[in-house]
């Protein structure tokens, strides 16, 4: 990113990431000059399942032609248990996010990453053949992709990767944020982290401003009630921080939750 100003100075922004996952967009706000507040609503944990040891001793095997990775926590948990030489595969990333996970660990480009980072451009930017394709993915990750993948000739095989809870609370600073209606803006990077949200905290005070990181995140955002004030183009961090640099500058939106 190119050096920032204070383009969100005295601005607070929740951050529902996962904790883990929170330190680039947490930095990026900061060095503008937000108070970023970290307020995870969800969780993430590997999966412990028979058949993911199962599906990762395939692909090591060279039992599937490719493998989609449509999360960062998805390189993640290959990491923790592959070494790089074992993706005997091709492998198809969604987002830029996913991608720089995966080129870090496996020192080489993902073979597939569509423009639009969102599974179903996934679906439509994976090339026609025949073969064995790992989706390994979160437990709640929505239907679609192993239907799409099936019509192109490919036979897929859809394993948890990873689970996804809600954690009981936020935390002390970004309840007391919330409950005195000081946050100017809430950002949602998943469609699990809007539902993670309305579970934990229900209203919100002070009409903050939505932003969502894609349109996935957006619907569901907008299916629970919210007035989204923005969705980041491209579906990235960068792209995140220059959707509240824009919405930030904006008298308060009258409609919430």
């Amino acid at each position: 990113m190119s050096p920032p100003g204070r383009s969100l100075a005295g601005k607070v922004i929740l951050v529902t990431r996962p904790r883990e996952q929170s330190e680039e967009l947490v930095r990026e706000l900061e060095r503008r000059g937000a108070r970023a507040i970290v307020a995870p609503a969800i969780e993430l944990a590997p999966a412990r399942s028979a058949a993911l040891t199962k599906a990762l001793a395939e692909l090591a095997a060279g039992g599937f032609a490719w493998v989609t990775l449509t999360s960062r926590a998805t390189v993640e948990v290959l990491a923790s248990r592959l070494d790089p030489r074992d993706v005997r595969a091709k492998v198809a990333t969604i987002g830029e996010g996913t991608a720089e996970a995966y080129r870090r660990w496996a020192r080489r480009d993902p073979d597939v990453m569509p423009k639009t980072f969102t599974t179903a451009a996934l679906a439509r930017a994976f090339p026609r053949g025949r073969g064995r394709v790992l989706c390994a993915r979160a437990d709640i990750a929505p239907e679609g992709l192993e239907d799409a993948l099936a019509a192109k000739g490919w036979t897929p095989l859809r394993v948890d990767a990873y689970r996804t809870r809600t954690p009981r609370s936020l935390p002390p600073d970004a309840r007391a944020a919330l409950r005195q209606g000081l946050v100017d803006a809430v950002t949602f990077t998943s469609a699990s982290t809007v539902r993670g949200f309305v579970r934990i905290v229900g209203a919100v005070l002070g009409n903050p401003w939505v932003v969502c990181i894609g349109p996935v995140t957006a619907r569901e955002a907008r299916a629970h009630g919210f007035h989204v004030s923005a969705v980041a183009k491209p579906h990235t961090i960068e792209g995140l921080v220059a959707a509240l640099e824009r919405v930030l500058g904006r008298s308060r939106p009258v409609i919430s939750r």
